[in-house]
């Protein structure tokens, strides 16, 4: 048995988030420690992409902030992910989304997934 794996599964962090993939609209809570205060801090956006398995797991996040397109990348075992919130399933036909960085207006509209 590989020495990284067994490594990995002792210092595995057991978080049971819902299931999402890239061109979902997700929002994720996060907490945010300010000096001596912990608040939750909420980031809205459609998901790009997911990277790596297992402990190194990644996530990214991109919003629009006012003009200015915001992305930020969480990291799946992070103790300071409080839930994540599937908004809405994307119908999107690849599993990295990078085109959604040059698009615009109603072109950056995500269709939503039927069931």
């Amino acid at each position: 048995m590989n020495l990284m794996n067994v490594v990995e599964k002792e210092l595995e962090v057991k978080n049971e988030f819902p299931r999402f993939i890239a061109g979902d609209t997700i929002t994720v809570h996060y907490k945010i420690i300010e000096g001596n205060k912990e608040r939750i801090q909420q980031f809205r956006g459609v998901v790009i992409q997911r990277v790596g398995s297992g402990h190194t797991e990644t996530f990214t996040v991109r919003k629009m902030s006012g003009n200015i397109g915001v992305e930020r990348i969480f990291p799946i075992s992070s103790p300071f992910i409080d839930k994540i919130e599937v908004n809405k399933h994307g119908k999107v036909r690849r599993a990295r989304i990078y085109y959604i960085r040059d698009l615009t207006g109603k072109k950056a509209r995500i269709r939503e997934k039927k069931f």
